[in-house]
């Protein structure tokens, strides 16, 4: 029997999704390895994991147009479909998210569930408070004028850290 991080890593994999896990000590490092700078983000919510001094955590327009990644927090990750859930922060996590060509997604193991009702479960309350998210899935893709284009709505590439407190993280792929 497969675990939820397994599907998950395995629905990533069938997206082109890179991921790699982590501890919160190998955090700084593992980012390092799938960032390319010049690189904004929103502060982590997460104990123990905070972005390193390299990461622009306010970023102007101008640092934001001129950015290659973005680095944000995902509240929630769903394992049959390999998506993430991008909460709306006071810090702007929507366009850290989406202009940069490549968007990496910090995500904490517990906060995988294993399919989409579980997660419309746990959203519900919060946003029924009026708060919002954004369920993404994959790098932004159309074929709205022929062929698949990558980026045409948000980043061309999407990388997912995992974040365990299991001694035997692997850093995954780049």
């Amino acid at each position: 029997m497969t675990t939820t991080v397994e599907r998950f890593e395995t629905a990533l994999e069938d997206l082109e999704v890179p991921v790699r896990r982590t501890t919160p000590a190998a955090f700084d490092e593992t980012l390092g390895r799938v960032a390319n700078e010049p690189v904004v983000g929103t502060p982590l919510p997460f104990e123990g994991v905070s972005l390193p001094a390299w990461v622009d955590d306010e970023p102007t327009p101008g640092a934001l147009e001129s950015a290659t990644t973005g680095v944000t927090a995902a509240s929630l990750g769903v394992a049959d479909y390999g998506s993430v859930v991008l909460p709306s922060t006071p810090e702007g996590s929507e366009p850290v998210s989406l202009f940069p060509e490549r968007h990496v997604a910090v995500l904490r193991e517990r906060d995988l569930v294993a399919d989409m009702p579980t997660a419309i479960e746990r959203l519900g309350p919060e946003l029924r408070d009026g708060g919002s998210a954004v369920i993404a899935t994959g790098p932004s893709a159309t074929a709205d004028m022929g062929a698949l284009v990558k980026g045409a709505h948000g980043p061309k590439e999407v990388r997912v850290v995992l974040i365990t407190d299991a001694e035997d993280a692997d850093g995954g792929e780049p």
